[in-house]
């Protein structure tokens, strides 16, 4: 399951937090990638991509740009009592490397990542097929 396997309590911000906000949250959890969250539901999420190439290569102010401008709107999520094959097919299908954990309120209760799950498999071949497939994958912009 899902919930073996995730990340819990994934670092999330409001939806109209800054992007310099959201910076520093990656650089001192040593992540690449926060939750936005309107009303504690899960509406979006930004990487450190995100913010290079949206933001500071439209030469946005990234001290008064809200999330909401560059984060990802349109997301692949998982629910903890999902099994892991379902998240392996879901990255594979969408070509990404992580997959926000809802509850039935869509509250963002964890994150797993493709590592997670091949650490979970061991390896095998349930994600070593999606891992090559996902890294050869156009990035989403």
């Amino acid at each position: 399951m899902i919930s073996d396997v995730m990340t819990a309590a994934p670092q999330a911000l409001p939806l109209d937090s800054t992007l310099d906000e959201a910076a520093r949250v990656m650089r001192d959890e040593g992540i690449g990638d926060v939750l936005v969250t309107y009303a504690g539901r899960l509406c979006g999420v930004v990487t450190d991509r995100d913010i290079v190439v949206r933001a500071v290569a439209e030469r946005r102010d990234t001290s008064l740009t809200p999330l909401g401008d560059v984060c990802t709107a349109e997301l692949t999520t998982v629910r903890p009592d999902d099994d892991t094959g379902t998240a392996v097919r879901l990255m594979c299908e969408h070509a990404v490397r992580r997959l926000p954990v809802v509850d039935a309120l869509h509250r963002p209760v964890g994150i797993v990542s493709l590592g997670d799950l091949a650490v979970a498999d061991g390896g095998g071949p349930n994600v070593a097929r999606p891992l090559h497939e996902i890294s050869k994958a156009a990035p989403n912009s």
